[in-house]
């Protein structure tokens, strides 16, 4: 017994067609838009690839450019055959192809479900990878003079500016490192001296930030040194006073950033596969409804369509045993492969004995 049986005049044929070609370019454009989406998002983790450690998240927009393109050539085709199903002399040629495209557009609702899926599950090696990146980018940042790294004051001023945010985790992450190259120290002052001999490591350790973590919106003139002695500004303290610092870590607001990209991408996604589904069934009931037609041999006739032509559990039962059929038709027999190489020894040695010369008498 067919699954979702519905009955198809030459009238309804008709429709079907124009409607499912119509679907089909708003499919097109669809993936067109999952496409661009992924360039995208793909560019905006590339403009952030120094502070990123690993590319785990570029796995969602590489997957939404390949689906993208993938789902521009299925729909065409199925607009292709939307214009070839009205003729009797033309539609046959995509009866096995369409085989094909079945397949092909039920993986593309699967890998948009995954895209959906991921968007949500990689937010916690995003901020693995953003935390271990902008921890070396801080830690690189005096490194103007170094080749591979001269850029990276620039990249991790840039980055704070525009998502004001400070420090990794907050603005006291660069109190931890020293963000001031040894070019710009006088080794003569005692200060310098003094600080470089305070630390284990020898490094020059300031409570202060760069420029780029003071915030505009303040109304007092931007503290960046000193920020931990409450003597060294007139009417300042420092344990109760609301800093003119940005006070959000780039982590956390890198992290907002790209998820609330991913996540916006969602609806549009599921928008998507819906589109996706729509063709794929209206396909099957338009190709199942010509072909009724023609073995009626009475291409105005009423006809029916249907989704499945058997229940799903005699479809999967059918669909299981073509498959095992094929695993045995490809897997090779030991006992024949074992009587082909013993006749094989047996052949090569006879071989081998009519090429012999016969003994000189």
């Amino acid at each position: 017994m067919a699954l979702l049986k519905m009955k198809f005049s030459q009238q309804r044929r008709v429709r079907l067609a124009q409607g499912l070609w119509l679907l089909s370019w708003l499919a097109v454009m669809c993936g067109a838009f999952i496409f661009c989406l992924g360039v995208y998002l793909k560019i905006e983790l590339l403009r952030r690839d120094e502070v990123m450690e690993d590319t785990d998240i570029h796995a969602v927009p590489n997957l939404l450019m390949l689906v993208g393109l993938a789902s521009i050539g299925a729909n065409w085709v199925a607009s292709r055959v939307c214009q070839d199903s009205l003729d009797a002399s033309r539609f046959p040629r995509w009866k096995v192809l369409l085989l094909g495209w079945y397949a092909v557009a039920a993986l593309l609702c699967c890998l948009l479900l995954a895209v959906v899926v991921l968007s949500y599950a990689l937010q916690g090696r995003l901020e693995e990878s953003l935390k271990v990146g902008l921890r070396n980018g801080i830690r690189f940042y005096k490194d103007t003079d170094v080749p591979g790294r001269c850029f990276q004051k620039e990249t991790i001023d840039r980055l704070q500016m525009e998502f004001r945010c400070c420090g990794n985790n907050n603005f006291k992450d660069w109190f931890e490192i020293q963000w001031v190259s040894n070019r710009y120290l006088d080794f003569t002052s005692q200060e310098v001296k003094d600080r470089i001999r305070s630390n284990v490591d020898g490094r020059y350790l300031l409570d202060g930030v760069p420029f780029s973590c003071c915030n505009p919106a303040s109304p007092r003139p931007c503290l960046q040194n000193q920020l931990t002695d409450s003597r060294a500004h007139y009417n300042y303290e420092y344990q109760s006073e609301e800093l003119n610092l940005y006070s959000r870590g780039c982590r956390q607001a890198l992290t907002d950033y790209y998820m609330g990209l991913m996540n916006s991408t969602g609806p549009g996604v599921l928008s998507v596969i819906l589109i996706q589904l729509s063709v794929l069934l209206s396909m099957r009931y338009l190709q199942t409804a010509v072909d009724g037609a023609m073995a009626l041999e009475s291409p105005e006739g009423e006809s029916e369509g249907y989704i499945l032509e058997k229940d799903v559990k005699a479809t999967y039962a059918e669909v299981k045993a073509k498959a095992l059929d094929l695993l045995k038709f490809a897997q090779v027999d030991p006992a024949s492969e074992a009587a082909g190489a013993e006749e094989g020894e047996k052949a090569a040695e006879a071989s081998a004995k009519a090429a012999t010369p016969p003994p000189a008498s």
